[in-house]
């Protein structure tokens, strides 16, 4: 099996990462989690925003877009007020946003996860509290869990378990 590649997403990756999401959302619904993501997020026109800012990377079964993420730089205004815990340092950090794969390869979250600490060490990430999958490979990646955060969905505020990892910190050992 080839080892995944991360590229910085572009344009021409619209389609394949429409049905990245589309993979996710489906899973996510089985998995227990129809709420997160609902039936059209991320929008397109998002991802478009992610890929003209820099922001939006795939991972590549060859030369085939399999996984997605977006590497947002902080401050992120949906981190600056935590409720139920506090953040563990103040100092520079990146968010991990939109992980999805489609399925067909293990690894992707390990990947993505790497890349983005060989970025920026101090990594935070939100996930909703029925996307029990994610809760897992977060912890196991050595996140701590920190409180919950807000975002929009559909205009409307909507809780995430919030998530950080300080530099020096990785995965638990099995």
């Amino acid at each position: 099996m080839t080892p995944l590649a991360i590229r910085p997403a572009v344009p021409g990756d619209l389609d394949a990462l429409a049905g990245i999401y589309r993979a996710a959302r489906a899973f996510m619904a089985a998995s227990g989690n129809p709420r997160q993501w609902g039936a059209s997020h991320p929008p397109l026109s998002q991802l478009a925003g992610d890929i003209a800012r820099g922001q939006l990377y795939v991972l590549c079964d060859g030369t085939r877009p399999c996984a997605a993420f977006a590497l947002v730089p902080g401050p992120d205004p949906a981190y600056a007020r935590i409720e139920g815990g506090a953040w563990r340092s103040d100092a520079p950090y990146a968010v991990v946003h939109r992980l999805a794969s489609d399925g067909s390869r293990r690894g992707v979250f390990a990947a993505a996860l790497a890349f983005c600490a060989a970025q920026c060490p101090h990594l935070r990430i939100d996930t909703h509290a029925d996307n029990r999958v994610m809760q897992h490979l977060v912890a196991r990646a050595g996140f701590q869990y920190c409180g919950v955060i807000y975002v929009r969905d559909a205009g409307a505020p909507s809780p995430r378990l919030a998530y950080e990892r300080l530099p020096g910190e990785g995965a638990q050992q099995k």
